[in-house]
C-alpha cells in the first residue's frame, strides 16, 4: 500500500464521518438554539430544560437517520477498505 492509497482512504473516512454525523449534529445545534432563546425570551433559566429536549431530539433523528448511516458505512467498508485488506 502506498502512501497515497492510505491518505486516499483517510480522507474517505474522514469523509464518511462528516456525512454521518451532519444530521444528529445540525438537530442539536437547531435544539439546542430554540431552547436558548426560549429561555432568553421568558427568564427560565433551568438546566434540565435545555438537556431534555436536545437529548429527545437527538434521539429521534438518530432512529430517522440510522438506515442512511448504516447504508453510508457498509458500502465505505464494502467499497474501500474491504477491497484494500482481501488485495494487501
Amino acid at each position: 500500500m502506498t502512501e497515497a492509497v492510505l491518505f486516499d482512504t483517510l480522507r474517505q473516512g474522514l469523509w464518511v464521518a462528516v456525512v454521518i454525523s451532519v444530521p444528529i449534529l445540525s438537530v442539536a445545534l437547531l435544539a439546542g438554539v430554540t431552547v436558548g432563546l426560549f429561555q432568553a425570551l421568558t427568564s427560565i433559566q433551568e438546566m434540565t430544560l435545555t438537556f431534555v429536549p436536545k437529548l429527545i431530539a437527538i434521539l429521534v433523528v438518530f432512529w430517522v437517520s440510522m438506515d442512511f448511516m448504516t447504508k453510508t458505512l457498509t458500502g465505505f467498508f464494502t467499497e474501500t477498505l474491504i477491497p484494500l485488506i482481501a488485495g494487501g
